[in-house]
């Protein structure tokens, strides 16, 4: 598998106070397995779909108890480069680039809208191995922000993105391509969503039926917070496991209703 392009979203990992409940979760809506952890670099516990790499599970560093969140990495030849434009375009470096052995270069930062996210310099850990449409794997994530014109000015500033919006007046929501492949989105928070709530980044994950995921995330604690509902792109809902920490589950091959419209944006 070759090196991710710059910018490109190619892993994913969240902390857990209960490392274990969320082993056990995940791999009964997503069907994940997990591999040995890896005492050396914190319990780090990578989760398998199918025997491929899709995510991984650690139990928080000391001081950052609390709140369990997926933090979305995003491909960079070079962390020290990348941390340096974070810096320049408005957004905090909250973890100074660092190798993890032969592995590859992390960094955590925080965009100007306050959303958390990662950049990977890879080493021998690429990332993702499975393709987006295999049941258990990542398959797309959206900035949800409450600023969405700082962010629109920082991502494309940070990574080689170009922009489109989508002409909806019921719906502010912007896609960001490399390429001509469309690898993010970026979705304002109404006032649906509690004050309380910070900007985060929310990721999505395939299952082959999206209902019967619903049920088993809500059967073993985990909430509905959204769906589900049938897109263009799938029938997808939003969830919060039992620990708090959001995502959602997609079934992209249960589709309906017709592409959006979309204009490109400077």
């Amino acid at each position: 598998m070759a090196v991710r392009a710059e910018g490109i979203p190619c892993w994913a990992d969240a902390m857990f106070g209960d490392v274990e409940g969320a082993k056990a979760f995940y791999s009964e809506v997503l069907g994940w397995t997990f591999g040995e952890s890896s005492s050396e670099y914190g319990n780090y516990t990578q989760a398998y779909a199918d025997g491929k790499a899709v995510a991984a599970v650690v139990p928080p560093m000391s001081g950052q108890e609390g709140h369990a969140q997926w933090c979305l990495y995003f491909a960079s030849p070079d962390a020290a480069a990348t941390a340096a434009r974070i810096r320049e375009h408005g957004g905090e470096v909250l973890m100074e680039p660092m190798q993890v052995g032969e592995f590859g270069t992390m960094c955590l930062a925080r965009e100007p809208s306050g959303a958390v996210f990662g950049v990977w310099q890879a080493g021998v850990h690429e990332g993702f191995e499975a393709p987006p449409e295999q049941p258990g794997a990542y398959c797309w994530a959206e900035v949800f922000t409450r600023e969405p014109e700082r962010t629109d000015a920082f991502l494309p500033a940070v990574f080689p993105y170009t922009a489109k919006q989508i002409q909806d007046d019921a719906v502010d929501f912007r896609m960001f391509d490399i390429g001509g492949d469309t690898v993010l989105g970026r979705m304002k928070m109404t006032q649906e969503f509690p004050p309380e709530v910070p900007s985060y980044i929310n990721v999505y994950f395939t299952v082959p039926d999206c209902d019967e995921a619903v049920a088993r995330a809500t059967g073993l604690g985990g909430v509905l917070r959204f769906g589900p509902m049938d897109t263009p792109f799938g029938r997808f809902a939003a969830i919060s496991d039992p620990q708090g920490a959001s995502f959602s589950v997609i079934d992209v091959t249960t589709t309906a209703g017709a592409m959006p419209k979309t204009a490109d944006v400077t």
